[in-house]
């Protein structure tokens, strides 16, 4: 155990004396470097050749599959080899490859081995010379990504058709379609200590605050983690109150909406390798809302908002309000439908409590199966399991029939909120109101409900109130929240977010 012990010690002693190594000047033995610190993979590729009268050794490394192979051969090899009239000196020589020869757009300059080693592993390619300490490193990120497709879990009937990707070039340069703003700001950084992953914050300057995007650099400065495989990661590591339940950090596959949000004042977090986007800040009512909203005419949107409204509502206190009314306060209940639960529950050998919570688990249960099959099985699963086991369980008098009709409506009011951790959080708030209406009745949703609010309105998403523009009011806010006025009418940004430039179009009055 010691010799073990004693071996990963000095492997990884020797693995960051290797990273530290600066760059020598002798050829060969910086290609064997490189291959010993990767322990000379199958996809490394080393091309060496010689250019110019002198014939001066060089090299081109790279790592296959996670470049741009047409783009290596056609702008570096193909440049190299028909180079003419290139310095005899070295140094010459090199400085005129960077700045004359090679057409590849982004070129930096490395000087140690970790250079060279982060550079090709993010899927540029570096060049040697002989004779000279120092490399060129060239972007030519490539390889297979997936195309540009509708977004899966933000499907909408009006609308763009185009969600995010994994490559967040791709991903910037869709913002960019969205905004042609020379203020349209993106600033990079490198996250896991492995990994080294691409982050962009994206902002709008003169329109931010600028003490948000300094709070969310801040914030994302201290991550310290081995690799960030999703935007989850940053959400939570970032995010004020990692014991709440509520997201208090958007996320979309949806470049309209993102867009949407820089022009409101708010930042916009990109990683590599994911089709999710982090927005910041959040507030309980962005949260019900959709970029579809604004699409539909004002009295569509309007209305549909009301109704995300009421399945929020539904979703977190319909089977807690069955519970109670059924267990405490039957005399709240209309007389006829009173006697007709009544009925319904005679044969049932659960109290309501249990009744609701079988049958609640069970369509968790099915949710959670429909979305991990295949998308046809998993919708055929959800359908057709929620009829197949409700109606068995009615037949078998282990629920009633009023009960499938609650955890339904629940489930569907559910479905109908335009985020998916939202109505994550919402189906962990229900089951907590379900046991407080199990043991005090009405007075334990009250008391929940009262609880819930509290801790919405002292809850922060990077400075700004969670329940604002609710609490703390601004009434100018109110005409986007849960009714949504004209568009001619909405003149400003959101003013609790405290944009340098607060005005959304001119107060010029509409032209008919």
């Amino acid at each position: 155990m010691l010799g073990r012990s004693f071996y990963w010690q000095n492997k990884k002693k020797n693995t960051e004396e290797n990273f530290s190594l600066e760059i020598g000047t002798n050829l060969t033995e910086n290609l064997s470097n490189i291959r010993k610190m990767l322990e000379d993979p199958s996809d490394l590729v080393i091309r060496e050749f010689t250019i110019g009268k002198a014939n001066h050794r060089i090299a081109i490394v790279y790592i296959d599959g996670i470049v741009n192979n047409i783009y290596i051969h056609d702008h570096i090899m193909e440049d190299l080899k028909n180079a003419s009239d290139l310095p005899v000196d070295k140094q010459e020589l090199f400085d005129a490859v960077d700045k004359e020869v090679i057409t590849v757009t982004g070129i930096e300059r490395g000087h140690s081995l970790d250079d060279v080693s982060n550079a090709i592993l993010s899927g540029n390619t570096v060049f040697y010379l002989d004779g000279v300490d120092q490399v060129l490193i060239m972007d030519t990120i490539g390889g297979e990504s997936r195309a540009i497709e509708e977004p899966q879990s933000e499907s909408l009937i009006r609308g763009s058709k185009e969600g995010f990707v994994e490559n967040i070039r791709t991903n910037t340069m869709m913002i960019r379609r969205y905004i042609a703003d020379p203020n349209l700001r993106f600033s990079t950084y490198k996250v896991g200590r492995r990994s080294k992953k691409e982050l962009v914050v994206s902002y709008m300057d003169g329109i931010v605050n600028p003490d948000m995007v300094d709070e969310v650099k801040r914030r994302l400065e201290t991550i310290d983690i081995d690799d960030a495989p999703e935007s989850g990661y940053i959400e939570q590591w970032i995010e004020d109150s990692f014991l709440s339940p509520f997201p208090q950090i958007l996320n979309t596959e949806r470049p309209d909406k993102a867009s949407e949000a820089l022009l409101k004042g708010k930042v916009v977090i990109l990683l590599d390798r994911t089709p999710f986007v982090l927005i910041a800040p959040a507030t309980f009512g962005g949260l019900l809302q959709s970029p579809e909203d604004n699409y539909w005419r004002w009295s569509l949107g309007t209305l549909v908002r009301m109704l995300r409204y009421l399945a929020a509502f539904i979703s977190v206190f319909l089977p807690a309000l069955y519970i109670a009314l059924v267990s405490y306060h039957p005399g709240l209940i209309p007389s006829d439908l009173a006697f007709s639960i009544a009925a319904s529950r005679d044969e049932v050998p659960f109290p309501p409590v249990m009744e609701a919570l079988i049958m609640t688990a069970t369509m968790e249960l099915l949710r959670e199966a429909g979305l991990r099959l295949p998308t046809a099985i998993g919708q055929t699963i959800g359908i057709v399991g929620g009829l197949v086991i409700g109606e068995a369980a009615v037949s078998a008098g282990i629920v009633s029939p009023i009960m499938v009709i609650v955890v339904a409506l629940n489930a569907i009011a559910s479905f109908a909120l335009p985020s998916y951790s939202i109505a994550i959080t919402f189906r962990i708030l229900q089951f907590g109101l379900m046991a407080a209406a199990a043991v005090f009745g009405l007075y334990g949703i009250i008391l929940c409900y009262i609880m819930i609010n509290i801790h919405i309105v002292n809850l922060m998403s990077f400075g700004v109130p969670y329940s604002t523009p609710f609490a703390p009011s601004f009434m100018n806010d109110w005409k986007d929240l849960v009714l949504r006025a004209p568009i001619a009418m909405m003149k400003r940004r959101p003013v609790y977010m405290q944009t340098n430039d607060k005005k959304l179009m001119n107060k010029g009055e509409r032209k008919q």
